[in-house]
């Protein structure tokens, strides 16, 4: 591998999708120091800066009294349902705005794992909150997020956790903790530790009208309980310590990155646990076997999608309405898209996005960001000599190279740019990275 390609490897996967400046950029600086500004970098992000978080209000439909009229409840769920279209737009424009790329997509990445859709939820307030909590949370050590999470009020509302109560305790957001969150299935719980630990989450309550988390001490379960060995009258606070103590929790999360961010080609190697999340991406990124990587990991829809907005300079933030739900209707036709995950395990992965259902939502989608493609880039296609395009375009996309067989393929569409580059990225080297 040479060093552009060295580099290249690591944007693609510690951001969503590098142009070719920015690798032009790494390659100049090392692989090394351009990890080092990925992790942490310098000065404020403009691209964030230029995307500011929406003034969303309180929810409309929580503020109505409980015998509003039909119409009124029907505008009150409408605006209810425009606020979350709007937190979507902003995060998607800020996911190809931002500079600080890493710092977006391991945002992403805990969405995914905190998995809560705001299907359920219904509170766009609620939703961003929660995003804010992992963006906030997300880069450091383990054990104060995870004590956020668990009061946190959209997973509480997503998981049943305000109707778990000291006479009617609720198990789902204990069992989801342990099984999907921290420990990880096979983490060394049982049946007894669920139901202990749902006692401990007792009493937590959520007021949609002023959208506050409060705890409730009469609905909590004061008494001892005994989870993972330990007999203590835990509570949601020392229940989530008590789970992130365990040295489980920081394989199980260590483990997660590396199939997000490598993939599950190679498993993950030994050692990859440290204090913080950031200082676990530091040991992926320079495992040996991280190289290995290459060309294993299937894109997730909004990787492949916010990669090539960045890459074919289109900002959703500049896009008619129109154009701007083309590209979310592409997402849902990929049935990823952000803030409606399908279930508390999140999104698939793999393969499992490469369906021919998906073959031909992918094209349909490629094709909305052919058009969408700013002038600029366009015309520094169309400006190559026809025989040079397809080279044009895989630096344009950051692909290493093609192969014969798709050079093949892209030949014959060299003469119209719009269509080469929908060709391009339902490739199977942009597909896959």
């Amino acid at each position: 591998m040479t060093d552009r390609e060295a580099v290249a490897h690591l944007l693609r996967r510690a951001t969503f999708g590098p142009t070719a400046e920015e690798v032009d950029a790494a390659e100049r600086d090392g692989f090394v120091r351009t990890l080092d500004r990925l992790l942490a970098p310098e000065g404020p992000d403009r691209g964030a800066a230029a995307t500011p978080v929406p003034v969303l209000g309180p929810d409309p439909a929580a503020q109505l009294d409980r015998g509003a009229p039909r119409e009124q409840r029907q505008r009150a769920n409408r605006q209810r349902r425009e606020q979350v279209t709007r937190l979507l737009d902003w995060w998607l424009a800020r996911m190809v705005a931002a500079e600080h790329q890493l710092t977006e997509k391991l945002l992403f990445f805990w969405h995914g794992h905190w998995a809560t859709s705001a299907q359920k939820v219904r509170s766009a307030g609620l939703m961003q909150r929660q995003l804010e909590t992992l963006r906030r949370l997300g880069p450091g050590p383990l054990p104060p997020l995870v004590d956020a999470m668990v009061r946190d009020p959209a997973l509480i509302l997503w998981l049943d956790g305000q109707r778990n109560t000291r006479k009617a305790p609720n198990e789902n957001l204990a069992r989801e903790l342990m099984e999907l969150f921290t420990l990880g299935v096979g983490g060394g719980y049982t049946e007894t530790d669920v139901r202990e630990g749902a006692r401990a989450l007792t009493g937590w309550a959520v007021d949609r009208r002023t959208a506050v988390v409060r705890f409730e001490p009469r609905r909590h379960d004061t008494g001892p309980k005994t989870i993972l060995g330990v007999t203590a009258p835990f509570d949601a606070r020392s229940y989530a310590r008590l789970l992130t103590d365990q040295p489980e929790t920081l394989r199980f999360v260590a483990g997660r990155l590396w199939f997000r961010f490598a993939g599950a080609h190679l498993p993950p190697p030994d050692g990859l646990t440290d204090v913080d999340t950031l200082a676990m991406l530091r040991r992926i990124f320079t495992a040996p076997d991280f190289a290995q990587t290459r060309e294993t990991l299937v894109k997730q829809p909004v990787e492949w999608a916010v990669g090539a907005m960045r890459q074919l300079g289109i900002r959703p933030a500049d896009l008619s309405e129109q154009r701007r739900r083309q590209l979310v209707g592409g997402l849902n036709a990929l049935e990823q898209v952000p803030l409606r995950p399908p279930s508390v395990g999140g999104w698939p992965a793999g393969t499992a996005w490469l369906t021919t259902s998906s073959a031909q939502a992918r094209i349909r989608a490629a094709e909305h960001l052919a058009r969408a493609t700013a002038p600029a880039v366009l015309s520094r296609l169309a400006a190559a000599p026809r025989d040079d395009r397809p080279e044009v375009l895989a630096r344009l996309l950051v692909v290493d190279r093609w192969s014969e067989r798709t050079r093949r393929a892209l030949a014959p569409m060299a003469g119209e740019p719009r269509r080469l580059i929908v060709a391009g990225l339902v490739s199977p080297e942009y597909t896959v990275s």
